[in-house]
């Protein structure tokens, strides 16, 4: 990692007006829910289940898997240049990656309050443990890539759970 992109001095602490200077810090810090404390990132997953609340039913589900995909890849860039603008490659406050791993939970999930709160709390387990190897790629990767990639893996852990609490029955 090249840390001298990142700055030399302390690291910036976040406003909203700070983050409304620019769309891609605006959607990095979600909508300015990562600048919520404590727990930044449950706060923006809770923004991100919201905000898929919105998501008409029925949608196409090739539609939402493109537009997952964008997010994901305008994601690595937000989060690379708001790391840089902070002198963090992955400060707290920058949610957007929970945001759309978790979009990515819900969309793959079972439907219903039950089976959302379920992936609302696994996902944020995962997020906050980092098992093996998130915890390795994670401090591998200083980078926006490596912002969207710990969050990406989280997601397929607690899908892979999901899965099996629905083959158990937990879900109808």
């Amino acid at each position: 990692m090249n840390s001298s992109k990142y700055g030399n001095g302390a690291p910036v602490q976040p406003t909203l007006a700070w983050a409304l200077r620019s769309p891609a810090r605006f959607l990095a810090v979600g909508l300015g829910s990562g600048l919520l404390r404590p727990a930044p990132g449950t706060w923006g997953t809770l923004a991100a289940w919201l905000l898929w609340l919105l998501v008409p039913l029925g949608s196409s589900s090739i539609g939402i898997g493109v537009i997952l995909l964008l997010c994901f890849i305008y994601g690595c860039w937000i989060c690379q240049r708001t790391g840089m603008d902070l002198g963090v490659p992955d400060h707290g406050a920058m949610v957007w990656d929970e945001m759309v791993a978790f979009w990515l939970v819900l969309w793959l999930s079972p439907a219903g309050w039950w089976a959302q709160l379920c992936a609302f709390l696994l996902f944020r387990l995962f997020d906050i443990v980092k098992p093996a190897p998130i915890r390795q790629l994670d401090a591998h990767f200083k980078n926006g890539f490596g912002v969207m990639l710990d969050d990406l893996l989280a997601a397929g852990y607690t899908l892979i759970v999901m899965l099996l609490l629905g083959w158990i029955g937990l879900f109808g």
